[in-house]
Protein backbone atom coordinates (compact mmCIF):
# COMPACT_ATOMS: atom_id res chain seq x y z
CA UNK A 1 0.00 0.00 0.00
CA UNK A 2 1.21 3.44 -1.10
CA UNK A 3 0.62 6.23 1.11
CA UNK A 4 0.34 9.60 -0.50
CA UNK A 5 -2.09 12.89 -0.34
CA UNK A 6 -3.98 13.81 -3.79
CA UNK A 7 -6.83 15.34 -4.82
CA UNK A 8 -10.08 12.90 -5.15
CA UNK A 9 -11.42 11.69 -8.76
CA UNK A 10 -14.16 9.90 -9.13
CA UNK A 11 -13.85 8.22 -13.22
CA UNK A 12 -17.73 6.75 -12.20
CA UNK A 13 -20.22 9.46 -11.57
CA UNK A 14 -22.62 7.15 -10.15
CA UNK A 15 -20.10 6.22 -7.71
CA UNK A 16 -19.83 9.36 -6.83
CA UNK A 17 -23.03 10.25 -6.03
CA UNK A 18 -23.03 7.10 -4.29
CA UNK A 19 -20.08 8.62 -1.61
CA UNK A 20 -21.48 11.96 -1.23
CA UNK A 21 -25.13 10.15 -0.08
CA UNK A 22 -23.38 7.99 2.28
CA UNK A 23 -21.35 10.64 3.96
CA UNK A 24 -23.53 13.31 3.84
CA UNK A 25 -25.10 12.40 7.11
CA UNK A 26 -21.50 11.24 8.63
CA UNK A 27 -20.69 14.46 8.64
CA UNK A 28 -22.04 16.09 11.68
CA UNK A 29 -22.11 12.55 13.95
CA UNK A 30 -18.34 12.00 13.02
CA UNK A 31 -17.36 15.48 13.34
CA UNK A 32 -15.76 15.70 9.63
CA UNK A 33 -14.53 18.27 6.96
CA UNK A 34 -15.49 16.78 3.71
CA UNK A 35 -13.09 20.03 2.22
CA UNK A 36 -10.06 18.15 3.60
CA UNK A 37 -10.95 14.70 1.52
CA UNK A 38 -7.85 13.50 -0.06
CA UNK A 39 -6.33 10.78 -1.79
CA UNK A 40 -4.44 8.63 0.90
CA UNK A 41 -3.26 5.00 -0.39
CA UNK A 42 -3.61 3.04 -3.47
CA UNK A 43 -2.64 -0.86 -3.43
CA UNK A 44 -3.32 -3.61 -6.38
CA UNK A 45 -6.27 -3.59 -6.55
CA UNK A 46 -9.63 -1.52 -7.54
CA UNK A 47 -9.71 -0.92 -3.39
CA UNK A 48 -8.22 2.48 -2.49
CA UNK A 49 -8.34 4.62 0.50
CA UNK A 50 -9.26 8.14 1.31
CA UNK A 51 -7.98 10.54 4.20
CA UNK A 52 -10.50 12.82 5.56
CA UNK A 53 -10.04 15.36 8.39
CA UNK A 54 -12.20 15.63 11.78
CA UNK A 55 -13.29 19.22 13.34
CA UNK A 56 -10.98 18.08 16.14
CA UNK A 57 -7.67 18.05 14.99
CA UNK A 58 -7.49 14.60 14.08
CA UNK A 59 -8.49 12.35 10.82
CA UNK A 60 -9.73 9.20 9.47
CA UNK A 61 -9.59 6.71 6.61
CA UNK A 62 -12.27 6.30 3.73
CA UNK A 63 -12.37 2.66 2.07
CA UNK A 64 -13.79 2.83 -0.96
CA UNK A 65 -13.90 -0.70 -2.27
CA UNK A 66 -16.10 -0.37 -5.57
CA UNK A 67 -15.58 -4.19 -6.45
CA UNK A 68 -18.89 -5.89 -6.90
CA UNK A 69 -19.07 -8.16 -4.54
CA UNK A 70 -16.89 -6.27 -2.33
CA UNK A 71 -15.05 -6.91 0.51
CA UNK A 72 -16.04 -4.65 3.05
CA UNK A 73 -18.32 -7.70 5.03
CA UNK A 74 -15.03 -9.79 4.91
CA UNK A 75 -12.96 -6.83 6.03
CA UNK A 76 -15.58 -5.92 9.44
CA UNK A 77 -15.35 -9.93 10.08
CA UNK A 78 -11.88 -10.37 10.22
CA UNK A 79 -11.11 -6.88 11.89
CA UNK A 80 -13.37 -8.04 14.69
CA UNK A 81 -11.58 -11.22 14.75
CA UNK A 82 -8.24 -9.52 14.90
CA UNK A 83 -9.41 -6.96 17.52
CA UNK A 84 -10.44 -9.69 19.70
CA UNK A 85 -7.02 -11.19 19.55
CA UNK A 86 -5.34 -7.58 20.88
CA UNK A 87 -4.10 -6.97 17.42
CA UNK A 88 -4.11 -3.12 16.30
CA UNK A 89 -6.19 -2.63 13.91
CA UNK A 90 -8.61 -0.01 12.17
CA UNK A 91 -11.66 0.74 14.35
CA UNK A 92 -14.59 0.61 12.29
CA UNK A 93 -16.79 4.19 12.60
CA UNK A 94 -19.24 3.08 9.86
CA UNK A 95 -19.47 1.17 7.10
CA UNK A 96 -22.09 0.21 4.03
CA UNK A 97 -21.77 -3.08 2.95
CA UNK A 98 -23.66 -2.91 0.09
CA UNK A 99 -22.02 0.01 -1.59
CA UNK A 100 -18.46 -0.72 -0.47
CA UNK A 101 -17.34 2.49 1.64
CA UNK A 102 -16.13 2.08 5.35
CA UNK A 103 -15.15 4.94 7.77
CA UNK A 104 -11.98 4.08 9.79
CA UNK A 105 -9.29 4.56 12.26
CA UNK A 106 -5.93 6.87 10.23
CA UNK A 107 -3.47 4.54 11.67
CA UNK A 108 -0.82 6.96 10.27
CA UNK A 109 0.90 6.93 7.22
CA UNK A 110 4.46 5.50 8.26
CA UNK A 111 4.21 2.22 6.77
CA UNK A 112 6.39 -0.96 8.56
CA UNK A 113 7.87 -1.05 4.53
CA UNK A 114 8.93 2.79 5.05
CA UNK A 115 10.81 2.15 8.33
CA UNK A 116 12.02 -1.02 7.77
CA UNK A 117 13.71 0.39 4.33
CA UNK A 118 15.06 3.35 6.54
CA UNK A 119 16.71 1.03 8.46
CA UNK A 120 18.46 -0.83 6.43
CA UNK A 121 19.48 2.05 4.15
CA UNK A 122 21.28 3.68 7.91
CA UNK A 123 22.27 0.11 9.35
CA UNK A 124 19.65 0.55 12.24
CA UNK A 125 19.39 -3.25 12.92
CA UNK A 126 17.97 -2.16 16.34
CA UNK A 127 14.70 -0.63 14.95
CA UNK A 128 14.46 -3.47 12.35
CA UNK A 129 14.93 -6.48 14.90
CA UNK A 130 12.16 -4.24 17.48
CA UNK A 131 9.52 -3.61 14.44
CA UNK A 132 10.46 -7.61 13.29
CA UNK A 133 9.53 -9.34 16.88
CA UNK A 134 6.72 -6.76 17.04
CA UNK A 135 5.18 -8.45 13.66
CA UNK A 136 5.80 -11.65 15.04
CA UNK A 137 4.43 -11.80 17.93
CA UNK A 138 1.27 -10.10 16.86
CA UNK A 139 0.75 -13.07 14.12
CA UNK A 140 1.47 -15.92 16.87
CA UNK A 141 -0.78 -13.88 19.01
CA UNK A 142 -3.85 -13.69 15.79
CA UNK A 143 -2.91 -17.55 15.11
CA UNK A 144 -3.10 -18.53 19.00
CA UNK A 145 -6.33 -17.51 20.12
CA UNK A 146 -8.39 -17.19 16.45
CA UNK A 147 -10.88 -19.66 15.31
CA UNK A 148 -10.76 -19.74 11.82
CA UNK A 149 -13.03 -22.21 11.14
CA UNK A 150 -15.70 -19.96 9.34
CA UNK A 151 -12.87 -18.61 7.27
CA UNK A 152 -11.95 -19.83 3.63
CA UNK A 153 -9.87 -23.02 3.38
CA UNK A 154 -6.15 -22.92 1.67
CA UNK A 155 -6.91 -26.04 0.07
CA UNK A 156 -4.99 -27.58 -3.18
CA UNK A 157 -7.76 -26.24 -5.84
CA UNK A 158 -6.91 -22.96 -4.05
CA UNK A 159 -3.26 -23.46 -4.61
CA UNK A 160 -3.27 -24.64 -7.75
CA UNK A 161 -6.00 -21.73 -9.36
CA UNK A 162 -3.28 -18.99 -7.53
CA UNK A 163 -0.42 -21.32 -9.72
CA UNK A 164 -2.07 -20.73 -12.67
CA UNK A 165 -2.00 -17.30 -12.32
CA UNK A 166 1.79 -17.54 -13.11
CA UNK A 167 0.87 -19.43 -16.45
CA UNK A 168 -1.36 -16.94 -17.87
CA UNK A 169 0.05 -13.96 -16.75
CA UNK A 170 3.73 -13.99 -16.40
CA UNK A 171 4.48 -17.12 -18.68
CA UNK A 172 2.28 -16.26 -21.31
CA UNK A 173 1.01 -12.99 -21.72
CA UNK A 174 4.85 -11.43 -20.10
CA UNK A 175 7.12 -13.82 -22.36
CA UNK A 176 5.12 -14.57 -24.85
CA UNK A 177 5.40 -18.65 -24.26
CA UNK A 178 3.61 -21.63 -24.97
CA UNK A 179 5.02 -24.92 -23.27
CA UNK A 180 5.91 -27.82 -24.55
CA UNK A 181 4.38 -30.96 -23.78
CA UNK A 182 7.89 -31.62 -21.87
CA UNK A 183 7.69 -28.38 -20.07
CA UNK A 184 4.01 -28.61 -19.00
CA UNK A 185 4.93 -31.89 -17.62
CA UNK A 186 7.53 -30.12 -15.40
CA UNK A 187 5.12 -27.88 -14.05
CA UNK A 188 2.53 -30.46 -13.62
CA UNK A 189 5.56 -32.12 -11.12
CA UNK A 190 6.21 -28.38 -9.76
CA UNK A 191 2.28 -27.88 -8.86
CA UNK A 192 2.13 -31.64 -7.02
CA UNK A 193 5.05 -31.08 -4.98
CA UNK A 194 4.23 -27.59 -3.74
CA UNK A 195 0.44 -28.61 -3.16
CA UNK A 196 1.44 -31.06 -1.35
CA UNK A 197 3.68 -29.42 1.03
CA UNK A 198 0.71 -26.63 1.70
CA UNK A 199 -1.48 -29.75 2.57
CA UNK A 200 1.08 -31.33 4.80
CA UNK A 201 1.20 -28.44 7.19
CA UNK A 202 -0.63 -27.60 10.81
CA UNK A 203 -3.65 -25.00 9.84
CA UNK A 204 -3.92 -21.54 11.41
CA UNK A 205 -5.82 -18.29 10.58
CA UNK A 206 -3.95 -16.94 7.89
CA UNK A 207 -3.56 -12.94 6.73
CA UNK A 208 -2.49 -13.82 3.51
CA UNK A 209 -0.85 -10.79 2.68
CA UNK A 210 1.08 -10.46 5.87
CA UNK A 211 4.40 -7.97 4.73
CA UNK A 212 5.76 -5.25 5.44
CA UNK A 213 3.32 -2.99 3.27
CA UNK A 214 0.13 -3.79 5.64
CA UNK A 215 1.82 -3.22 8.61
CA UNK A 216 2.07 0.22 9.85
CA UNK A 217 4.36 1.66 12.43
CA UNK A 218 1.67 2.86 15.52
CA UNK A 219 3.47 5.59 18.45
CA UNK A 220 0.49 4.20 20.56
CA UNK A 221 -2.57 2.32 21.00
CA UNK A 222 -5.71 4.14 19.94
CA UNK A 223 -8.75 3.69 22.37
CA UNK A 224 -10.65 1.90 19.89
CA UNK A 225 -7.70 -1.30 19.52
CA UNK A 226 -8.71 -4.38 20.28
CA UNK A 227 -7.23 -6.23 23.66
CA UNK A 228 -6.65 -9.53 24.50
CA UNK A 229 -8.06 -8.61 28.21
CA UNK A 230 -10.49 -10.34 29.44
CA UNK A 231 -9.99 -13.25 26.54
CA UNK A 232 -8.97 -15.72 28.97
CA UNK A 233 -6.09 -16.14 26.44
CA UNK A 234 -2.57 -16.25 26.74
CA UNK A 235 -0.57 -13.41 25.30
CA UNK A 236 1.61 -15.29 23.36
CA UNK A 237 5.25 -14.14 22.43
CA UNK A 238 8.42 -15.73 20.11
CA UNK A 239 10.94 -13.63 22.70
CA UNK A 240 11.15 -14.17 26.69
CA UNK A 241 12.33 -10.48 26.65
CA UNK A 242 9.21 -8.89 24.64
CA UNK A 243 6.61 -7.18 26.87
CA UNK A 244 3.81 -9.36 27.93
CA UNK A 245 1.20 -6.55 26.73
CA UNK A 246 0.01 -5.87 22.81
CA UNK A 247 2.11 -3.93 21.32
CA UNK A 248 0.75 -1.03 19.21
CA UNK A 249 2.77 -2.12 16.72
CA UNK A 250 2.33 -2.76 13.92
CA UNK A 251 -1.15 -1.57 12.92
CA UNK A 252 -3.06 -4.52 10.90
CA UNK A 253 -4.13 -3.30 7.32
CA UNK A 254 -5.72 -5.27 4.45
CA UNK A 255 -6.58 -8.45 5.88
CA UNK A 256 -10.34 -9.07 4.23
CA UNK A 257 -8.47 -12.06 2.38
CA UNK A 258 -8.10 -14.12 5.26
CA UNK A 259 -8.01 -17.93 5.40
CA UNK A 260 -7.29 -20.62 6.80
CA UNK A 261 -4.20 -21.91 6.00
CA UNK A 262 -0.15 -23.70 6.20
CA UNK A 263 1.37 -22.06 9.26
CA UNK A 264 4.38 -21.28 7.34
CA UNK A 265 3.01 -18.94 4.96
CA UNK A 266 2.17 -15.36 6.82
CA UNK A 267 5.70 -16.05 8.74
CA UNK A 268 7.18 -16.52 5.18
CA UNK A 269 5.71 -13.75 3.22
CA UNK A 270 6.85 -11.12 6.20
CA UNK A 271 10.05 -12.44 5.61
CA UNK A 272 10.73 -12.73 2.02
CA UNK A 273 8.45 -9.69 1.54
CA UNK A 274 7.57 -8.85 -2.08
CA UNK A 275 9.16 -4.95 -1.49
CA UNK A 276 12.06 -5.80 0.72
CA UNK A 277 14.58 -8.17 1.06
CA UNK A 278 16.93 -9.59 3.83
CA UNK A 279 19.97 -11.14 4.38
CA UNK A 280 19.04 -14.74 5.08
CA UNK A 281 20.78 -15.22 8.67
CA UNK A 282 18.48 -12.29 9.42
CA UNK A 283 15.51 -14.58 8.23
CA UNK A 284 16.65 -17.47 9.68
CA UNK A 285 17.29 -15.78 13.35
CA UNK A 286 13.19 -14.20 13.08
CA UNK A 287 12.27 -17.90 11.53
CA UNK A 288 13.58 -19.81 14.52
CA UNK A 289 11.85 -17.09 16.67
CA UNK A 290 8.30 -17.39 15.44
CA UNK A 291 8.85 -21.18 15.70
CA UNK A 292 9.75 -21.24 18.82
CA UNK A 293 7.18 -19.21 19.63
CA UNK A 294 4.32 -21.22 17.68
CA UNK A 295 6.22 -24.42 19.44
CA UNK A 296 5.31 -22.74 22.92
CA UNK A 297 1.54 -22.16 21.57
CA UNK A 298 0.70 -25.24 20.44
CA UNK A 299 -0.01 -23.80 16.82
CA UNK A 300 1.89 -27.09 15.60
CA UNK A 301 -0.53 -29.43 17.52
CA UNK A 302 -0.53 -33.54 17.05
CA UNK A 303 0.40 -35.94 13.81
CA UNK A 304 -1.75 -37.98 11.84
CA UNK A 305 -1.86 -40.53 14.47
CA UNK A 306 -3.08 -37.90 17.31
CA UNK A 307 -0.32 -38.84 19.93
CA UNK A 308 2.67 -37.04 18.53
CA UNK A 309 3.37 -33.67 18.26
CA UNK A 310 3.40 -32.82 14.66
CA UNK A 311 7.16 -33.35 13.15
CA UNK A 312 7.85 -29.48 12.35
CA UNK A 313 7.49 -28.84 16.05
CA UNK A 314 11.00 -31.29 16.85
CA UNK A 315 12.62 -30.53 13.71
CA UNK A 316 13.58 -26.69 12.60
CA UNK A 317 15.00 -27.88 9.69
CA UNK A 318 11.51 -29.47 8.71
CA UNK A 319 10.00 -26.43 9.59
CA UNK A 320 12.08 -24.16 7.20
CA UNK A 321 12.22 -26.32 3.90
CA UNK A 322 8.66 -25.78 4.39
CA UNK A 323 8.24 -22.24 4.82
CA UNK A 324 10.37 -22.11 1.41
CA UNK A 325 8.11 -24.08 -0.49
CA UNK A 326 5.19 -22.26 0.68
CA UNK A 327 7.01 -19.30 -0.23
CA UNK A 328 7.59 -20.39 -3.34
CA UNK A 329 4.12 -20.63 -4.20
CA UNK A 330 3.38 -17.01 -2.97
CA UNK A 331 6.43 -15.66 -5.37
CA UNK A 332 5.24 -17.65 -8.27
CA UNK A 333 1.82 -16.11 -7.65
CA UNK A 334 2.97 -12.67 -7.26
CA UNK A 335 4.69 -13.06 -10.42
CA UNK A 336 1.76 -13.78 -12.40
CA UNK A 337 -0.18 -10.86 -10.48
CA UNK A 338 2.32 -8.29 -11.44
CA UNK A 339 2.52 -9.32 -15.02
CA UNK A 340 -1.43 -9.29 -15.32
CA UNK A 341 -1.03 -5.70 -13.22
CA UNK A 342 1.32 -4.46 -16.20
CA UNK A 343 -0.22 -5.93 -19.08
CA UNK A 344 -4.41 -6.13 -18.22
CA UNK A 345 -4.49 -2.80 -15.68
CA UNK A 346 -2.44 -0.57 -16.79
CA UNK A 347 0.00 -0.50 -13.40
CA UNK A 348 3.78 -1.04 -14.72
CA UNK A 349 5.54 -0.23 -12.02
CA UNK A 350 5.15 -3.21 -10.28
CA UNK A 351 7.11 -4.91 -12.86
CA UNK A 352 10.27 -3.48 -11.34
CA UNK A 353 9.89 -5.65 -8.74
CA UNK A 354 9.79 -9.23 -10.97
CA UNK A 355 13.65 -9.55 -10.46
CA UNK A 356 13.63 -9.57 -7.10
CA UNK A 357 10.70 -12.73 -7.64
CA UNK A 358 12.66 -14.49 -10.26
CA UNK A 359 16.06 -14.20 -7.93
CA UNK A 360 13.78 -15.82 -4.93
CA UNK A 361 12.74 -18.63 -7.34
CA UNK A 362 15.27 -19.37 -8.71
CA UNK A 363 17.25 -19.72 -5.24
CA UNK A 364 14.79 -21.80 -3.83
CA UNK A 365 14.89 -24.04 -6.84
CA UNK A 366 18.24 -24.80 -6.73
CA UNK A 367 18.79 -25.87 -3.57
CA UNK A 368 16.05 -28.62 -3.51
CA UNK A 369 16.41 -31.63 -6.45
CA UNK A 370 12.81 -31.93 -5.91
CA UNK A 371 12.31 -28.80 -7.76
CA UNK A 372 14.48 -29.29 -10.57
CA UNK A 373 11.67 -29.34 -12.94
CA UNK A 374 10.68 -25.62 -11.88
CA UNK A 375 14.54 -24.94 -12.39
CA UNK A 376 14.37 -26.27 -15.71
CA UNK A 377 11.74 -23.81 -16.90
CA UNK A 378 12.91 -21.07 -14.96
CA UNK A 379 15.65 -21.74 -17.52
CA UNK A 380 14.12 -20.65 -20.35
CA UNK A 381 12.54 -17.90 -18.84
CA UNK A 382 15.33 -16.37 -16.81
CA UNK A 383 18.37 -17.95 -18.14
CA UNK A 384 20.67 -14.91 -17.18
CA UNK A 385 19.84 -15.76 -13.70
CA UNK A 386 21.32 -19.21 -13.61
CA UNK A 387 24.20 -18.63 -15.81
CA UNK A 388 25.62 -15.64 -14.04
CA UNK A 389 24.15 -15.75 -10.22
CA UNK A 390 21.89 -13.52 -8.58
CA UNK A 391 21.32 -11.62 -5.61
CA UNK A 392 18.72 -10.11 -3.47
CA UNK A 393 20.40 -6.81 -2.13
Amino acid sequence: MTFSASPVTWPDPQRAQRFQDWLAPLVADQGLLPDTLATASSDASSRRYLRIQTRDGHSRIIMDAPATPNQVAAFVAVGRMMADCGLHVPTLHAHDEGSGFALLEDLGSTSYLQALQTAQQTGDLATAQTLMRDATNALLRWQACAHGDALPRFDEAFVRRELQIFVDWCVQAHHGKQWTAQQQGYWDRTVTSLAANIAAQPVVPMHRDYMARNLMVCSDASPGQGTSEGTGLPTVTSDARAPTAPSPNPGVLDFQDAVLGPITYDIGSLLRDAFLSWDEAEEIDWAVRYWEGARRAGLFGLDASGEDPHEMAQDFGLFWRALEWTVLQRHLKILGIFCRLKHRDGKPHYAEDLPRFYAYVVKTATRYVELSPLLRLMEDLQPQLLQTGFSLR
